[in-house]
């Protein structure tokens, strides 16, 4: 395997996951591991579109669509594939090797899971002095925020833009929530772990 590893680090709505899609494609195969199985289904259907239903894969654990021509690997972190071998590999949120849950499957993948000709880190610059320290060759590029990130304190749901993604932490709260927002303006999306991967994709494309 190459040992030509590069990180790209910096906070969220940076690009670091467009940068890594992008780079995969200059290559002959590739796969990146992604730490939600929205986050993967959701490029593997941008893939889709852009370079053909054949040639991308989606593998997560609750789906597994390989079509036979297959080259570039959409999936989750705990789902890519260890006894195929690609020319680009990148994991996403490499910083959730410090989750107690999942933290192993990351350390793993950080540690053993190489491309060919080139593997790409994705993750937090709280990440850096870590790899540095296990790749001292590393490439690391710092990605800066698109916007700015804002704290406007309690806002009222009826003040809600049109196409606001609303965070809740519990099941019921969810459900209220929804219910809510559909009073108010008419239509709303839920999507949760509980729900199977066709309800689920509906919903999202519902938003």
């Amino acid at each position: 395997m190459s040992q030509n590893v590069t990180a790209v680090l910096g906070p969220t709505n940076t690009g670091k996951t467009f940068y890594a899609v992008k780079k995969m494609l200059t290559f002959g195969s590739g796969i990146i591991g992604f730490p939600l199985r929205l986050l993967a289904r959701e490029n593997y259907e941008i893939l889709r579109k852009k370079i053909g239903y054949n040639k991308v894969a989606l593998i997560t654990g609750e789906e597994k669509i390989i079509p036979n021509d297959a080259k570039f690997f959409c999936c989750t972190v705990e789902s890519m594939p260890e006894s195929q071998k690609f020319e680009f590999v990148a994991i996403d949120e490499i910083q959730l090797a410090a989750n107690f849950e999942r933290g192993n499957y990351f350390t793993d993948r950080i540690l053993n899971y190489r491309g060919i000709r080139q593997t790409v880190f994705l993750g937090s610059s709280s990440m850096e002095n870590l790899l540095i320290k296990i790749f001292p060759n590393i490439e690391i590029i710092k990605k800066p925020r698109f916007s700015n990130l804002k704290y406007f304190g309690y806002k009222n749901l009826t003040r809600l833009p049109l196409r606001s993604a609303v965070i809740a932490f519990s099941q019921i709260d969810v459900y209220i929530i929804a219910e809510k927002l559909k009073q108010l303006t008419g239509g709303v999306s839920i999507v949760t772990c509980a729900l199977s991967p066709e309800a689920r994709n509906k919903q999202v494309s519902l938003f």
